[in-house]
């Protein structure tokens, strides 16, 4: 008869009651191993989204094709490393005149209106407009108007087809 009781219960997955009476917790330790037992409907590091990797250069445009960004991490990239050792944003104006503006580490958000290296708007991520990008200290804002974006510090610069302001 204990066979019998013993093949019952690995078929039906149920073992011996606990000391006090109810089913064994399914987050007791594991017979054979002394550790917690994982929850069945735990989530896995597989159902997990990916984490978003802001230690390589980024790049975003807006719907319009107008603007386009281009973010780089502390310590740069193999390729360029900002003046002030970043984080940099960067983010150029195609039309009505060309043109970018810059956010570095510290200090105010610069214009720069002679570009030598024009090259905006055919790469990156679509941010829609009224929605929100941030890596590093900077977070910025996508609507119709144009583009906001700013630093924790507060200092900032709008880009858009009628205006161009930097703080």
């Amino acid at each position: 008869m204990p066979l019998r009781r013993a093949l019952i219960v690995l078929l039906l997955g149920t073992g011996p009651a606990s000391a006090d009476g109810g089913a064994p917790s399914p987050t007791g330790p594991a017979l054979d191993s002394g550790q917690p037992q994982q929850m069945i409907d735990e989530p896995t590091s597989k159902q997990l989204p990916p984490a978003r990797l802001v230690d390589k250069a980024e790049q975003f445009v807006m719907p319009s094709g107008n603007i386009g960004c281009t973010y780089i991490p502390e310590g740069g990239t193999d390729t360029y490393q900002p003046p002030d050792g970043g984080p940099e944003l960067s983010c150029d104006r195609v039309e009505p005149i060309y043109l970018r503006a810059v956010l570095g580490r510290s200090g105010k958000a610069a214009i720069l209106r002679d570009v030598g290296d024009p090259g905006c708007c055919s790469a990156g991520t679509v941010i829609p407009y009224g929605q929100t990008w941030s890596a590093g200290p900077f977070t910025c804002y996508s609507e119709r108007t144009g583009l906001t974006c700013e630093r924790e510090d507060g200092h900032s610069f709008l880009l858009s087809r009628a205006r161009v302001r930097a703080e």
